[in-house]
């Protein structure tokens, strides 16, 4: 089996992208040992500048981007790959970026495989989405997106196998953002004020970029809808029934949260549930009513969901062959590391399915 080059694209080098780079760099030797598998990052950027290396950047890459990185715009990367005829192309997208996502199709149109992190593409209005489909398809090219929704633990994969397998799927539901997992199960634990657990989830860090996005359901709403779409369902974001738990009534005129407000209403919904019973903020796709929500529920304390700890994630997957006892898909807290390995993971997957192309036309 010979050598496959791959060259990867990064576009973000934060904490997920320079841990990427770090990780593959570190395990060179292994990925040419066990896969024959040579990776090389000839371009890598952050948000306005990105720095080129035909040969592919080394454990110095820190100091050549700060050093050597020029202002850039996508059809850059594109004329820089052309010149330099790298073959075995993925885009690794490692930001939360609107603006790169208008970018995939063009990408895939000049021999670019796409990975990423970010949850934009697919949940794009349906019509641009199945656009996005249409053109993978016309190119053969691949799309992973595993840690869209998870660190890399294979919720979507598990998700695919059963559907293309027949299988007949009637449920999805689960706790899908590890912050409000650590916001309800300390609240329902603990003799605590809900405006204390919020702070303290603040004070580390826990939503410190997306604290209104999981404060408005949409985070979990969005990881609903890209579960709901990997089996065939052509929904919308505008379908989904989402029931902020921070509403109007618990915010001061200014939208400043309103303690007094907050603590009252989430102290009467605590002691009011039945017993033994917890508070769990959830994505729910129910097949038979075709109906998504995201909502706050008042869960057995002993199901799976009632017994998560920490900030850990959930997923539940209830088929006809299994009847009421759900696939359960259990996560860590994700961390930098754990997301990076999941996206080497689908890079892997990639490079596998290019060198079976290049079999089938050598």
């Amino acid at each position: 089996m010979s050598k496959l080059k791959i060259n990867i694209i990064l576009f973000g080098i934060g904490n997920i992208g320079s841990t990427l780079i770090n990780q593959i760099i570190e395990s060179q030797e292994f990925f040419l040992e066990s896969k024959n598998v040579d990776f090389h990052f000839p371009i890598i950027t952050n948000s306005t500048v990105a720095f080129f290396e035909k040969e592919g950047v080394g454990y110095s890459w820190e100091t050549n981007f700060r050093q050597l990185a020029v202002p850039f715009k996508v059809e850059d990367i594109i004329e820089f790959a052309k010149e330099n005829e790298f073959e075995n192309l993925i885009a690794v997208d490692a930001t939360a970026s609107d603006e790169l996502v208008k970018h995939y199709n063009t990408l895939i149109k000049n021999g670019f495989n796409i990975v990423a992190v970010n949850k934009k593409a697919n949940t794009l209005p349906i019509d641009l989405y199945k656009e996005l489909r249409s053109d993978l398809k016309k190119y053969d090219k691949e799309f992973l997106y595993e840690t869209s929704v998870d660190t890399g633990i294979p919720v979507l994969q598990t998700l695919r196998d059963l559907y293309y397998s027949g299988e007949k799927i009637t449920k999805i539901r689960g706790v899908f953002s590890d912050h409000l997992s650590y916001v309800f199960n300390r609240f329902s634990a603990e003799d605590v004020s809900f405006s204390s657990v919020l702070k303290d989830a603040s004070l580390l860090g826990l939503m410190k970029s997306t604290f209104k996005e999981d404060l408005s359901g949409n985070d979990t709403a969005r990881k609903l809808l890209i579960l709901a779409r990997e089996v065939g369902k052509d929904f919308d974001f505008s379908d989904i029934q989402i029931q902020p738990f921070i509403t109007e009534n618990h915010l001061e005129k200014n939208g400043i949260l309103n303690k007094e407000a907050v603590d009252k209403s989430f102290k009467i919904t605590k002691i009011t549930q039945a017993e033994n019973h917890v508070l769990r903020y959830v994505g729910e796709f129910d097949f038979e009513k075709n109906k998504l929500e995201v909502k706050l529920v008042s869960e057995p304390a002993h199901s799976p969901i009632g017994q998560l700890k920490g900030s850990d994630t959930i997923f539940e997957i209830y088929t006809q062959s299994y009847a009421q006892v759900p696939i359960v898909i259990q996560s860590a807290p994700p961390c930098k590391q754990a997301i990076s390995r999941g996206l080497i993971t689908d890079i892997l997957k990639v490079a596998e399915r290019i060198r079976n192309r290049e079999a089938v036309w050598s």
